[in-house]
């Protein structure tokens, strides 16, 4: 394992029992809810999840085994609290790619996000509807898919750059009172031509929405649902290492 301050960095070949244990759909949602509200015990973690104490403290046990979270200070001596130790995980989508352990994680992962991008847009509309947010958000506000046409090098320039700017723009309003936690879910998926039509006139998606005051929308989490995980994160090989969430960001990683 190699770790920051901040980050879990996992490798499928020295942390192949760390995978397996966060394939688990619950692990991740409570490592996702530790990393986004806190310190917790396992009833508080029953809670908001609808699961019983006796799972959620079982889990925590596994999570606390593999070191994705440690027990944290004690309100009082009665019930053991967690907190998790790094506010993403990390890999690299080369080295996850080449065992099943990894492919089978990343796959996990991945749909995590898009049931959290799910729960993020309903939440989002709710929000909207009940007046918890400002119509001024109503403009910078959607989701736009896109068809560029870029090599591999092209698309890990795209997530270096967008992952500088937003790490400039979080550390900007880090303490503006106007700023709110905002879902960012990022995705860039290469389409192979299909092998019936020549390259040039292979069949593609149709360039989706872009939101009016936008020239493309961008593409990690924060916390659409008090019971959601931060999706797993990730930063690919190239750039440091694939959140939350577990991003959330969680998140949402997070957002493991």
């Amino acid at each position: 394992m190699d770790s920051h301050e901040h980050k879990r960095v996992l490798d499928p070949e020295r942390d192949t029992a760390a995978l397996k244990a966060l394939t688990h759909p619950l692990r991740i949602q409570l490592l996702g809810l530790l990393r986004q509200h806190g310190p917790a015990t396992a009833s508080e973690l029953a809670a908001r999840t609808g699961e019983s104490s006796a799972s959620t403290s079982y889990h925590l046990r596994v999570l606390a085994k593999y070191a994705f979270i440690a027990e944290a200070e004690h309100r009082d001596g009665r019930e053991r609290r967690w907190r998790a130790l790094h506010t993403l995980t990390s890999w690299s989508n080369e080295s996850m790619e080449a065992t099943e352990a990894g492919r089978a994680f990343v796959g996990l992962a991945r749909r995590r996000q898009i049931e959290h991008l799910e729960r993020s847009l309903a939440r989002y509309e709710a929000d909207l509807a009940a007046g918890r947010l400002g119509q001024e958000w109503v403009e910078p506000s959607g989701i736009t898919d896109l068809m560029p046409r870029l090599t591999a090098a092209s698309l890990t320039e795209l997530f270096d750059t967008v992952a500088g700017k937003l790490e400039e723009l979080t550390a900007r309003d880090a303490d503006d009172p106007r700023a709110e936690h905002v879902v960012f879910v990022a995705a860039g998926l290469p389409l192979a031509a299909p092998e019936h039509a020549a390259p040039e006139h292979a069949d593609r998606e149709p360039e989706g929405h872009e939101p009016e005051g936008h020239e493309a929308e961008d593409r990690h989490l924060a916390d659409p649902d008090p019971a959601d995980p931060a999706p797993a994160n990730r930063e690919t090989a190239g750039r440091d290492a694939e959140d939350r969430a577990v991003t959330a960001h969680d998140a949402e990683d997070l957002n493991p």
